[in-house]
């Protein structure tokens, strides 16, 4: 039986969630199901739940991995398309909050500003801004569900010239309401995931002409919307258990095309090239456009559903060129070369602002500490910060399989807490451990934002698998006391954290 849920003039719970997005809503499900007797609440600094799929404004919005892997493991996702666009997405998001009881534990508008850590009490006391202003909050436990970028700014190049540009110049993260683009010519900068979906809907919806500017390709794979086996196996065993079983052989099928990237990088190419012959016309400059300067998922494969890009540039309404962009003129856009291309609207498509954290001040007894820099523990925790933990999903695959797998540990740790009648938790430091790179990744989002990310360690529970596989077996099964974690009634004052981030590699 779960407890009631908390009011809003209650300021005190067991463990508080930060973010009502997808990860968020999936570690509330896992605590009052698994952890029923601990009082949780959740704060969201806007209004609505979904994070991402409620933000997100621009046309074709959709995932880019499928949604029997993104999707929670608890509740099936049961809609055709297996690529769903974000409108279903947030309805899926919203509908398992309300199946669960979930909304009621939402306080909307609250907005973590700092965290500190009182050693003595084994509680953070968190600050947050309302529109009343601020407003504390204490707990024992800390979860944090607030996605990696920031939602108010987004990473968009200094372009020379913008300011004459006579169209519409703007971020795709903000899409302005409203926009038609029936009969215009469009240019796209970049040929990220929000490019490659963004590009193929506004050829959809009319727009004359779209170019997608790209300073360097993409490697890309087309996939059908629609997954023809996972419905009959839905149909034969029921949706919980087809559910289930399509979501395990999808895991498999995703990790088996990673490590053969990883370990046969050229067969890999070789293998993503010969699909494009495929889907673009006989004497299309596939080297010019498809041939990135990195191995395969070095940085994120994108998604190509149902191959409407390709079906675009096949069509003409869609073009690639792989230029530098020189300047903005008033009618367009002039590149390196010489070339000119001419627009009417010019989105720019130039990646997030990673923002980990939400971004928040967090301190111990006072003493702030910063966590960029800071080692985590088994992905969800940082060495010497006593009961914190996040949500951080793959790279490589769906977010959503890791955070599940993180919300399920960190109920086995608050259980192993209430079991043995202790308060604190928190990973410790081995100055064995040597410091490397977060993420293996040569994403530009990363890499412009690798000052303020944690690190990882050169082996476990420091080490980073990106494996599900592995990961289900340190945190759905492997041993809660292993040795790193420490447990304690209260504590004294912590130490610090060592400095870690300057030796990374």
């Amino acid at each position: 039986m779960t407890t009631p849920p908390p009011s809003d003039c209650e300021t005190d719970v067991d463990v508080l969630v930060v973010g009502a997005g997808l990860s968020g809503i999936g570690t509330a499900w896992h605590l009052q199901t698994y952890c029923p007797q601990h009082r949780y609440a959740i704060v969201e600094a806007r209004g609505a739940i979904g994070g991402t799929w409620d933000l997100f404004r621009y046309p074709g919005l959709r995932s880019d991995s499928d949604m029997y892997t993104l999707g929670y493991s608890f509740e099936p996702w049961t809609e055709a398309k297996a690529i769903a666009d974000g409108a279903t997405i947030l309805a899926y998001v919203n509908r398992v909050a309300d199946k669960y009881g979930i909304r009621d534990k939402i306080r909307f508008g609250h907005k973590l500003v700092s965290a500190d850590f009182d050693s003595r009490a084994a509680r953070w006391t968190v600050s947050l801004e309302t529109t009343d202003g601020l407003r504390t909050l204490t707990c024992r436990w800390l979860h944090m569900g607030t996605g990696y970028y920031d939602y108010d700014e987004a990473h968009c190049p200094a372009f020379a010239g913008a300011a004459g540009f006579t169209g519409a110049f703007f971020h795709a993260q903000f899409w302005p309401e409203g926009l038609d683009l029936a009969g215009r010519k469009v240019v796209v900068i970049g040929s990220g995931a929000t490019a490659v979906t963004i590009v193929p809907e506004l050829a959809r919806q009319g727009a004359e002409h779209v170019a997608m500017l790209q300073r360097s390709p993409t490697y890309m794979v087309s996939h059908p919307s629609v997954d023809k086996a996972a419905g009959r196996i839905r149909r034969l065993l029921g949706d919980r258990l087809g559910h289930a079983l399509v979501r395990t052989r999808n895991v498999l099928l995703q990790q088996a095309f990673y490590q053969l990237a990883r370990r046969r990088p050229a067969l890999t190419r070789r293998l993503l090239r010969k699909g494009l012959t495929r889907e673009l016309p006989a004497d299309y400059a596939i080297d010019t456009h498809f041939n990135p300067l990195y191995d395969p998922w070095d940085q994120r494969l994108c998604l190509v559903p149902d191959s409407d890009l390709f079906k675009g540039i096949r069509e003409g309404k869609v073009s690639v060129v792989t230029d530098e962009v020189d300047r903005l003129t008033t009618d367009g856009v002039l590149l390196k070369s010489g070339q000119v291309l001419e627009a009417d609207v010019i989105v720019a498509a130039t990646g997030l602002k990673v923002r980990l954290l939400a971004d928040a001040a967090f301190s111990i007894d006072g003493e702030q500490r910063k966590l960029g820099g800071a080692m985590t523990y088994k992905g969800m925790m940082f060495g010497g910060i006593p009961n914190l933990s996040y949500s951080f999903g793959y790279t490589n695959a769906s977010w959503t399989l890791k955070a599940d797998l993180s919300s399920r540990y960190l109920c086995r740790l608050l259980n192993r807490l209430a079991a043995k009648g202790q308060s604190i938790a928190v990973p410790e430091p081995d100055p064995r451990v040597q410091a490397v790179r977060f993420l293996d990744f040569t994403s530009g989002y990363l890499r412009r934002a690798e000052a303020m990310l944690p690190v990882q360690g050169d082996r476990g529970p420091w080490k980073l698998h990106q494996n599900y596989a592995r990961d289900v077996l340190a945190l759905r099964f492997g041993r809660i006391d292993d040795g790193v974690m420490r447990f304690s009634e209260r504590a004294e004052r912590q130490p610090p954290l060592p400095t870690l981030s300057a030796g990374a590699t």
